[in-house]
Parts: C-alpha cells; sequence; structure tokens
C-alpha cells in the first residue's frame, strides 16, 4: 500500500470472483470511490487482461484488489486465488506497457457489508447480482483510500515533527 502513498491520481478496486468481478474507481483526490461496472469475461487471464485494459483507458495510477483472508488473519486458497490474479494482472499491464502497481487490501467484512446495504435497499434477484461485486468492490477500494489517507495524515505528522502515537 505505501507503493501507492507517492504518487497522485486515481486508483481502480477490483473484486475479483470466478464468475463476475466488480470494479469501482476513485476520484482524482482518492477521496471517493464509485463502483464502475463489473465484468465476465470467463477465466482468471481474459478477466486479469480485461482489468488491464480498462486500467489503462481510465487512465488509473494503481490498482487495489480485493484479498479474501480467512477471519483468523490466515490465506486459504480463495485469498490464494486473489493473490495469483493479481500477478497476472500486474503482467497484463506490463504487456500494455502500463506501468501500473498492483496491491493486495484486505477485504473481510465487504461482502456482508455489501449484502446488508442491499438488504436495507431492499435489492432482490437479478438486480441484486448485478450490483453486488460492483459495490464490493466499491467498498474494498474505499477502504483503501482511507488506509492510504490515514498513512498520508500519520507520514505528515511525523515529518513535522510532532510526536507519533
Amino acid at each position: 500500500m505505501k507503493r501507492l502513498l507517492d504518487i497522485r491520481g486515481k486508483l481502480l478496486g477490483v473484486d475479483f470472483g470466478d464468475k463476475r468481478t466488480g470494479l469501482a474507481i476513485s476520484n482524482d483526490m482518492r477521496t471517493l470511490a464509485s463502483g464502475i461496472t463489473q465484468i465476465s469475461v470467463g477465466g482468471m487471464q481474459k478477466t486479469a487482461a480485461a482489468v488491464a485494459e480498462m486500467a489503462r483507458d481510465r487512465g488509473v495510477v494503481g490498482v487495489i484488489v480485493g484479498l479474501p483472508v480467512n477471519m483468523d488473519g490466515s490465506h486459504g486458497p480463495r485469498a490464494q486465488h486473489a493473490e495469483k490474479f493479481a500477478g497476472l494482472l500486474e503482467g497484463a499491464l506490463e504487456a500494455l506497457g502500463a506501468s501500473i502497481p498492483v496491491v493486495m487490501q484486505d477485504e473481510r467484512m465487504t461482502t456482508m457489508a455489501a449484502s446488508r446495504y442491499l438488504n436495507e435497499t431492499d435489492t432482490r434477484g437479478s438486480k441484486r447480482k448485478g450490483v453486488i461485486d460492483t459495490l464490493s468492490a466499491e467498498i474494498i477500494l474505499q477502504n483503501a483510500l482511507d488506509k492510504l489517507r490515514f498513512m498520508r495524515e500519520r507520514e505528515e505528522k511525523n515529518d513535522s515533527g510532532e510526536k507519533a502515537e
């Protein structure tokens, strides 16, 4: 995550899934994440290529991929799957000549938060399937934006000579 502190610009959030992958983008100031779409191209390699093209076309400076860590903090098969996808995405970006860093963000509880929100808005059936991945990507990205803001504030506090807590 620290790699993204010194570069400015929009970030792309990705909630990778075997069937559907949700995408979200931040504003230039990195204060707000907005869901943009979900893609269903089939296969990890094709999905990585499609996300890489979207990242390049949207002019993002970094990509945040959700990491489905177990509740106890361990990395199970789903986390390993997401890490493999992130590696393929880095390769797809390089193949496009795009020097865009890909970082992982703990996504524990994001699907639950998205489900709770959709329950509260009474979003059901096929409409729900169509938005849950995009909403999850938005939550993953917003969590990353908040973390980056906190890291930047802490760094500025330390640089100004104030005692860090």
